[in-house]
C-alpha cells in the first residue's frame, strides 16, 4: 500500500507563494495517479490538481487554473503543488491523495489512500 505524507503548509499574505510537498512510501508508488484536493471550513472538499506519474498528463480546476503547478519526482517518490498569487479564497487543508489508475483522475471517490493534510492560509 502507500503512505502519504504533506508538508510545506503555512501562512501567506495575498499574491505570495507557497511550495506543497507530497512525501510517499510503497512499493508501487511510481504506478500511481496523483492528486491534490483543499477543503475549506464549513466547505465540501474540492479537487486542485492531477498528475499521471505513467504519461506526464495534468489537469487543473479551473479556480487554480495559471496559479498553481502540480509536479512530480518519481526518483524521490515525491509529487508538489506550486501555488502562486495566492488568494484568501485559497485557505483550506490541502490533502495529497493517490488513486492505482493509468490516468489522471479528478473524482475524490476514485482516490484510495490519503495523506493527513496541511493548512494554507492565505491573509488579506
Amino acid at each position: 500500500q502507500v503512505q502519504l505524507v504533506e508538508s510545506g503548509g503555512g501562512l501567506v499574505q495575498a499574491g505570495g507563494s507557497l511550495r506543497l510537498v507530497c512525501a510517499a512510501s510503497g512499493r508501487t508508488f511510481s504506478s500511481y495517479t496523483m492528486g491534490w484536493f483543499r477543503q475549506a471550513p464549513g466547505k465540501e472538499r474540492e479537487f486542485v490538481a492531477t498528475i499521471n506519474w505513467s504519461g506526464g498528463d495534468t489537469y487543473y480546476a479551473d479556480s487554480v487554473k495559471g496559479r498553481f503547478t502540480i509536479s512530480r519526482d518519481r526518483a524521490k517518490n515525491t509529487v508538489y503543488l506550486q501555488m502562486s498569487s495566492l488568494k484568501p479564497e485559497d485557505t483550506a487543508v490541502y490533502y495529497c491523495a493517490a488513486a492505482n489508475e493509468a490516468f489522471i483522475v479528478i473524482v475524490a471517490s476514485l482516490y484510495r489512500y490519503w495523506g493527513q493534510g496541511t493548512q494554507v492560509t492565505v491573509s488579506s
